[in-house]
């Protein structure tokens, strides 16, 4: 069975073909109105959304299919304490394709592990969005053209940022990208995203804490707000929160063509008054993403039917443990709340140094 759990399922080629097939729907949207006639799509939220959820049960309803789900975990049996895999496994008997969102890192790996359709991860934590990611080149390829030769500033919560870690993951196969990561230290990018996905890649980097120094520089800006349901700590969301604001002063030093996105909602991090700048694309970003579900709804469910059985691409499914009697650290991982789950390790990388958990890619030091 072929999922989307993590941005690297997709080979470059097939984005490019999602993005064909959601260029023609936007073009032709009445070609598509009935291709999905006759399935369900299950919205499995455990956490609270808006666009997300809503861009998928849009996207279902315009290829004429019906959607069920929920929209909290306190509206399901997950507040029984049921767990992710009895879950996935009944809501599976009554959908065709399932996308779902989860606070606990590695959650989909479980779904995928115990579904009868393809799952859509719409989110797990501060581990991956690919779905985001898919909207946000959607969003380069219409508003800068291309994805080769740009320079990426990445803005505000690197740390927990799903939507940041996806991008970089998935902008680092182009040649010529270089990334400026704006952040407080507290928030930096982790140590594993950055060695894995761009020291490891030679891909030209630099870390800096002002805005304002790196506004000249960008092609394009990625705003992130502070998430506040990710801190431990009340005290340092607080202090953290108002770090970055981006305001009409500061556009005026960035360059005419640089474009600001924002995978959204928003808190105060960009000033209602830079909307009006033709530069800020973040609710065309929104826009594009009911028509990049909409192709991959399209393309996992036409992979489903043809009964093939295609291994997640990079997830192994459950293997031996290479450390036994370890236990994941990450208080955000799926480990910490399934019932029944086995701690599961695997090297950091190919030279052997450091384990990762499988669930989480959480690091961890014996």
């Amino acid at each position: 069975m072929r999922h989307l759990l993590n941005i690297l399922d997709l080979t470059a080629e097939e984005i490019d073909r999602l993005i064909a097939t959601a260029d023609d729907i936007m073009e032709d949207p009445e070609k598509y109105g009935d291709a999905c006639r006759g399935k369900i799509l299950a919205t499995l939220f455990f956490e609270p959304s808006t666009r997300t959820r809503l861009s998928f049960e849009s996207a279902m309803l315009g290829l004429g299919g019906r959607v069920l789900g929920f929209s909290d975990s306190s509206s399901s049996s997950a507040r029984k304490g049921e767990s992710v895999a009895d879950t996935i496994a009944v809501v599976s008997a009554y959908a065709d394709i399932i996308a779902m969102r989860h606070p606990k890192e590695g959650a989909p790996l479980i779904a995928a592990e115990h579904t009868r359709v393809p799952i859509i991860n719409g989110g797990d934590g501060g581990h991956w969005h690919p779905t985001q990611t898919l909207t946000d080149l959607l969003t380069i390829r219409h508003e800068k053209g291309r994805f080769e030769g740009l320079t990426v500033g990445l803005c505000g919560d690197l740390k927990f940022g799903r939507t940041v870690h996806s991008l970089i993951e998935a902008m680092s196969r182009y040649a010529g990208v270089r990334f400026v990561l704006i952040s407080p230290q507290e928030l930096a990018l982790p140590a594993l995203e950055k060695d894995r996905y761009i020291d490891a890649k030679g891909i030209p980097c630099r870390e800096c804490r002002s805005l304002e120094e790196a506004m000249g520089e960008l092609d394009i800006l990625y705003m992130t707000r502070i998430q506040r349901e990710r801190f431990a700590s009340e005290e340092e969301y607080q202090r953290l929160k108002d770090s970055y604001i981006l305001t009409p002063e500061k556009m005026a030093l960035a360059r005419g063509d640089m474009i600001v996105m924002h995978p959204l909602p928003r808190v105060n991090e960009i000033d209602p008054a830079v909307d009006e700048d033709p530069r800020a694309c973040y609710f065309r970003q929104a826009y594009y993403g009911r028509y990049i579900r909409m192709a991959l709804i399209l393309k996992l469910l036409e992979e489903s039917g043809k009964g093939k059985a295609v291994p997640d691409k990079g997830h192994p499914h459950f293997p031996e443990n290479t450390l036994p009697g370890a236990v994941c650290q990450n208080p955000h991982c799926i480990t910490t709340t399934e019932q029944g789950l086995p701690q599961r390790f695997l090297p950091a990388g190919p030279e052997g140094k450091g384990y990762r958990c499988l669930y989480c890619e959480a690091e961890y030091t014996p």
